[in-house]
């Protein structure tokens, strides 16, 4: 029997904020010490009051703006009970009721809400111990909700991977995974009808990849305890990378089990009675977002969609594509080379370090290598040679190809001079390509080539050959 699967995704995303989200203590992920950005409002001791982070709220209406999602204009925080040594307070401060944004659409899924709320202390398990690192308490936290409205693993982890990309292009959030920067939860469940089945929640999945197989694990999972004649349970299950398999964890509570109710310590805000925080002033703001970019790529440089979607992956790829194109004048031959080169030798390069920076090479330097390979200065070879060295650092392109002997000769009457020195030794080839063997052109090519240690521009070198060869 065919089972229709159901998926919707809760994100969490860590904001970039300079504080966390109550207290004055700093918002640094790359902290290594344990427990010291804390203070008596993070680690609520009694009598302590939170103030509120304006910067947070920000972010979260930005994103908000760029997903065209409706802004509140009233919104409140409220306490969401829950007991874990994580917490420091035994609740959670977060929004229920009054969320910052509601709706918006994001890489074609639709989203039901956008909240903000304080990150939970870290867990460290060892020697059969838990410990706890109050470092991240408090840190201002996105939580992104879509609607139950995608169909298959492969759409959840590409929508996952626009919405890292999002973050990462408006500069609110680093989003990386392996840092728990950003933590994805899929709610799963499949069905034969109409109705959507038993919602089972998959918790703290921490690679795309990993959203991927546990999403699709889980359909067919229950798809399984169907068509054997049971039931699927709600309950919130987790992810084995070393079994490729979900696991139960818990039954899943309910929203009445968290026991909200608004956050008496924190003021209601109406977002229209902050300027900076009007929808005209929020969207003059926005960078170009990612969509857009891949559009401007393909309808205004002709590149390939698949091209299009790997510059714009990485906000410093694109950045760095962005300042070649700027140095080439809208060269669309010499802006395709500088594509063919970026998804291929460029990626190609980055792949074998495994370090993907572009603080080292020019764009600049970049361009120009492009417009020497356009102008013939320089085969494809000769190229990737001295690509490899504007990677690690060079920013003469020209000095660089000279210093490497790879330089090409296309000057007419250079070339000139090497094809008559062959031509007069390879009597016999000249002979041969006269009764009308075609190949044997190619043949003394190759002997030209050689003859220039390499250097000789093919094109050309087979432009002026056959002019010499009609003449005699």
């Amino acid at each position: 029997m065919a089972y229709k699967p159901t998926i919707g995704l809760e994100i969490h995303a860590e904001l970039k904020t300079r504080t966390k989200m109550f207290c004055e203590c700093a918002n640094d992920p790359n902290e290594d010490r344990v427990n010291v950005n804390v203070c008596p409002i993070c680690m609520a001791h009694p009598g302590t009051l939170p103030v509120m982070n304006k910067q947070a709220v920000a972010h979260v209406l930005a994103i908000g703006t760029a997903v065209q999602g409706q802004l509140a204009d009233f919104t409140e925080f409220d306490r969401k009970s829950y007991f874990y040594p994580d917490i420091p307070k035994g609740y959670q401060i977060s929004q229920y009721e009054y969320p910052l944004v509601r709706g918006g659409e994001l890489s074609g899924v639709a989203l039901t809400r956008i909240h903000l709320e304080e990150d939970t202390a870290s867990s460290v398990h060892e020697g059969g111990k838990t410990l706890v690192n109050y470092n991240r308490a408090g840190v201002p936290l996105m939580e992104l909700v879509t609607e139950p409205v995608i169909h298959d693993a492969e759409t959840a982890g590409k929508f996952a991977r626009e919405l890292q990309l999002l973050l990462r292009t408006l500069g609110i959030g680093d989003a990386n995974l392996e840092k728990g920067e950003m933590r994805i939860e899929a709610n799963v469940s499949v069905s034969n009808g109409a109705a959507l089945g038993t919602k089972v929640e998959i918790k703290n999945l921490n690679s795309f990849r990993s959203v991927e197989r546990a999403v699709a694990y889980e359909i067919d999972r229950q798809a399984k305890v169907l068509e054997s004649g049971g039931s699927v349970k709600q309950e919130t299950r987790g992810w084995n990378e070393d079994t490729q398999q979900t696991f139960h964890q818990r039954y899943k509570e309910g929203s009445a089990d968290y026991r909200y109710f608004p956050e008496p310590d924190l003021p209601k805000l109406r977002i229209s009675e902050l300027p900076e925080f009007s929808s005209d002033t929020l969207t003059q703001q926005l960078p170009e977002l990612p969509s857009a970019r891949r559009a401007r790529y393909t309808e205004k440089y002709s590149l390939k969609e698949g091209d299009a979607q790997f510059i714009t992956a990485s906000v410093e790829r694109s950045n760095f594509f962005d300042s070649v194109i700027a140095c080439l004048d809208g060269n669309e031959r010499q802006i395709q080379l500088a594509t063919n080169y970026l998804v291929s030798d460029l990626a190609g390069i980055y792949a074998k370090t495994g370090r993907e920076s572009y603080s080292t090479i020019s764009p600049v330097a970049y361009a120009s290598l492009m417009q020497m390979i356009d102008a013939g200065e320089l085969s494809s070879r000769g190229g990737k040679d001295v690509l490899a060295e504007l990677v690690i650092g060079e920013e003469d392109p020209r000095q660089t190809a000279i210093r490497l002997n790879v330089m090409q000769i296309s000057d007419p009457e250079a070339l000139r001079v090497v094809i008559q020195e062959v031509l007069s030794e390879e009597v016999h080839a000249v002979a041969e390509w006269r009764s009308g063997k075609e190949v044997s052109a190619q043949y003394l090519i190759g002997k030209i080539i050689k003859k220039t240690s390499g250097a000789a521009n093919p094109a050309k070198t087979r432009e002026i050959l056959i002019e010499e060869l009609a003449k005699k």
